[in-house]
């Protein structure tokens, strides 16, 4: 009996230290589309976080302790996003790297701002992000107003004289970069012939098609996500529509080409150059294909959040979100992306946005290293 007593005793001394080595993790969170249309990015996020979180607490943790991630699936929904910020702010998590439609990160970041939390985003684009004087938010991507300028200008030298169509699928992300990109394109003295809507989710786009080829349309802007860009750009071939198809960041995953097939070849999207190619990224590139994952898309973008939060947090001596903010604006940072600076608004000072091209084989390059 007595000797049960002791186990007893023992066990429950073995419990109180796990728990108390526990409670001393720091714990942080990702936040995005795990489930849903989206997924694919989630996924991006999800490998990018988890990877950084292993190398920090490889690397010593965060001012001595380990970091434990928590994952927060919003599906790009709105309300789900608000619902993840608030649970979040609640747990007390000091830093969340997310989310990435912004119409996720929006009603997110002021769920965040409200229960002191630290928010940066490592994929939304849309300025109303951190154009509200929120203190709590950063992006270590670009804006939609900046690769809207860069997809207009690539429009106007490469297509002049050509009819233009500019499509959205009326979201915060997808209406924002199209309203941004049709804005520089009337700026270039381009009038674009055909500017029209859909909703997100849509199947079915042969009545939008069937205007495109009455309008003989050279090329389609789309302002939406890959799972809709590619049912539009399938429907156009099926149609015998030959336009070029072009979009912003978020054909930047392998999916697109999946759900394209072949169709896909030719092909144009936005994004900031090819992180994997940076010599900052070269050593951590070469992990995660040792795991058998390719880090693209928003996956370098995730991991460089962490990165941001965790040098400004070690050189603050503290996780308070208000602190650490002000330290990350005060600085520079050394990341998988290179250096990174933020402005007082959160956004970074350096930005470079490129044309991409898909190829047959369902990979991507640039085919304008300098905005040309």
């Amino acid at each position: 009996m007595k000797s049960l007593k002791l186990i007893g005793l023992a066990l429950g001394a073995s419990l109180a230290l796990s728990t108390s080595a526990l409670a001393q993790d720091i714990n942080i969170a990702v936040a995005g589309p795990m489930t849903g249309g989206e997924s694919a990015f989630g996924r991006q996020m999800k490998n990018g976080a988890e990877m950084a979180v292993s190398d920090i607490n490889a690397a010593g943790g965060v001012l001595g302790k380990k970091l434990a991630l928590q994952v927060g699936d919003d599906a790009c929904d709105p309300k789900q996003a608000r619902s993840v910020a608030e649970k979040f702010a609640g747990s007390k998590i000091p830093f969340v790297a997310g989310h990435f439609c912004s119409s996720s990160s929006i009603p997110a970041s002021e769920a965040y701002a409200e229960g002191n939390v630290l928010q940066i985003t490592p994929a939304s684009t849309n300025p109303v992000f951190t154009e509200r004087k929120l203190w709590n938010v950063a992006r270590v991507c670009g804006r939609d107003d900046q690769q809207g300028l860069v997809a207009a200008g690539y429009i106007a030298k490469n297509f002049k004289g050509k009819n233009v169509a500019i499509l959205n699928d009326k979201t915060t992300y997808g209406k924002g970069l199209a309203d941004e990109t049709k804005k520089a394109l009337n700026k270039a003295g381009v009038t674009e012939k055909m500017f029209e809507s859909y909703n997100k989710g849509d199947k079915d786009f042969n009545s939008i098609v069937s205007r495109l080829k009455r309008d003989n349309i050279d090329l389609v802007f789309v302002g939406g996500y890959h799972q809709e860009a590619g049912l539009i750009l399938r429907q156009m071939r099926d149609q015998g529509l030959k336009a070029v198809l072009m979009a912003g960041d978020a054909l930047n995953d392998k999916e697109f080409a999946s759900i394209a097939g072949p169709a896909a070849e030719g092909t144009l999207f936005t994004f900031g150059p090819d992180p994997r190619n940076k010599p900052t990224a070269k050593a951590i590139v070469e992990k995660f294909k040792a795991k058998g994952i390719d880090p693209e898309g928003y996956t370098l973008y995730t991991y460089a959040a962490m990165q941001v939060w965790t040098q400004a947090a070690a050189k603050a001596k503290t996780t308070d979100p208000k602190k650490v903010m002000e330290i990350i604006k005060a600085g520079e940072w050394d990341t998988v992306l290179g250096k990174l600076g933020f402005d007082a608004k959160g956004d970074i000072k350096v930005i470079d946005y490129v044309v991409y091209k898909w190829d047959a084989k369902g990979n991507y390059t640039e085919i304008n290293p300098k905005g040309s």
